[in-house]
């Protein structure tokens, strides 16, 4: 077994490990008879993500490696989501990770959330290779939908915006405040947004299609987890997650609703033409969205905020989830924080992290070098990152946006990141193009774009 010295020599110079070395390097050295790791996860309706690694014989039992394939599971958790995990190749590394994803074992946080959202107790299971599931994702193809009239509608947490669509023409879009997270009655949250569905609707000669886009984990059409529904008592909950069912039996037409973070690589779908998008939201945390290569929405999770992006183990930790060298450590509003810190700016305690973003921000635009070594530092994560997120999503786009990406700090982190990929991964610099939206991309709204994800009947 490795000893923790040689994790360290693993860990670059700068203190960030990408894992992606790591599983270059195993399938370069690994032969054809060599064991094979291998992880299918299954979610609601029998959707099954699938990923497959070669273990070169002998190597089962070092430590980077059993780090990585903990990792690795990790990653498919958080990013497609499962109530099951299949497991199959070297037993060490199976058993590993089987006592780890349990109520009781150290990865208590994230069975505790996958049992919330999908209702069932997570289960791990240790199983011979031919008995692996291969993969099978939900495919909700989204091309041509702006026939008939459509409305859509994106919940956000201090207002929603929805929007009146009429064979792809916008007739009217409309802000309205609400205060879901306070609110203990879930008819609070129905009665505000169909009020402004009959607003909408006032706009249009019929409906005949009702889409949304939301924040928070969204499966099979409701809302499993969101800080929306934070205040609701857990007797009601329930009703606050059929909130979309309601509204469809309300109005009788197709009603479908998808995480805000699918909805944004919706828009950048709609703006540029393009399909096989990963769009990358860097804000008070790090949120996902994802366009599959038929240009379809997937129904994965795509909660990379707690996915794993550094093997190093004195990362930074989420205080949320308690794990070290998640997402939202390395793009978000945390993510500036910790480096700013790191490098010696000061704030006040008080100071929330937007407003600590907005100095760092100006000091940028300033010129200030240790702003610089801020974004710059943020643009090397990125770099390491795309071919890492490339391994579980096929994509050819990369969006980046959110605030963190505002101003002179965006173009740091987009320029430095498209540098570390043609340095040191060519192969994917040359078919991935990662960039930010620009006004053409961004003239597609969070609304309208949700309007044409239900199929007309």
């Amino acid at each position: 077994m490795a000893k923790k010295s040689e994790l360290a020599e693993f860990v670059c110079a700068n203190g960030f490990c990408p894992p992606i070395w790591m599983v270059q390097t195993l399938k370069q050295t690994a032969g054809r008879k060599d064991p094979v790791f291998s992880v299918a996860l299954e979610r609601e309706n029998g959707y099954v993500t699938r990923y497959d690694l070669p273990i070169p014989a002998g190597m089962e039992r070092e430590l980077l490696v059993k780090i990585l394939t903990e990792r690795i599971v990790k990653f498919l958790l958080w990013s497609s989501g499962g109530w099951r995990i299949l497991l199959s190749g070297p037993a060490a590394l199976c058993r590993n990770i089987k006592k780890q994803y349990t109520l009781k074992g150290a990865r208590h946080f994230d069975a505790d959330f996958m049992q919330t959202v999908y209702g069932r107790k997570l289960v791990v299971e240790i199983v011979e290779p031919k008995a692996l599931p291969k993969g099978t994702e939900r495919q909700l193809r989204i091309e041509n939908r702006t026939d008939g009239c459509r409305i859509g509608f994106d919940l956000g947490a201090s207002d929603f915006k929805i929007s009146a669509v009429k064979k792809g023409k916008v007739l009217f879009s409309g802000e309205f405040p609400w205060d879901p997270r306070n609110q203990k009655d879930p008819n609070y949250h129905f009665e505000k947004l169909n009020e402004g569905l009959k607003q909408a609707a006032a706009k249009l000669p019929r409906v005949d299609a009702i889409g949304g886009s939301t924040a928070g984990v969204v499966v099979d059409n409701r809302i499993r987890v969101a800080s929306l529904f934070r205040a609701i008592p857990k007797a009601r909950y329930a009703e606050a997650q059929n909130i979309f069912q309601r509204i469809q039996e309300t109005w009788q037409v197709p009603v479908e609703v998808a995480n805000d973070g699918d909805v944004t690589a919706l828009a950048g779908q709609m703006s540029l033409g393009c399909k096989g998008i990963l769009g990358v939201a860097m804000g008070s945390s790090e949120a996902v969205g994802y366009i599959d290569q038929n240009g379809c929405l997937t129904g994965r999770l795509s909660e990379l905020a707690f996915a794993p992006v550094d093997l190093n183990p004195a990362a930074p930790t989420d205080e949320w989830s308690g794990d070290a060298g998640v997402g939202a450590m390395y793009f978000s509003q945390q993510a500036v924080n910790h480096l700013a810190l790191a490098y010696g700016m000061k704030f006040p305690k008080a100071m929330p992290l937007p407003e600590r973003l907005k100095v760092v921000q100006e000091k940028m635009a300033a010129g200030d070098e240790t702003a610089l070594k801020i974004f710059l530092k943020i643009g090397l994560y990125l770099g390491y990152t795309v071919p890492w997120y490339r391994e579980f999503y096929d994509f050819d786009n990369l969006m980046i946006l959110g605030r963190v990406t505002s101003g002179l700090g965006g173009l740091v982190i987009l320029n430095n990141a498209k540098l570390i990929l043609e340095d040191l991964f060519p192969e994917i610099a040359e078919q991935v193009n990662v960039f930010m939206p620009d006004e053409k991309a961004r003239r597609v709204g969070q609304s309208v774009a949700a309007a044409s994800i239900p199929e007309l009947k």
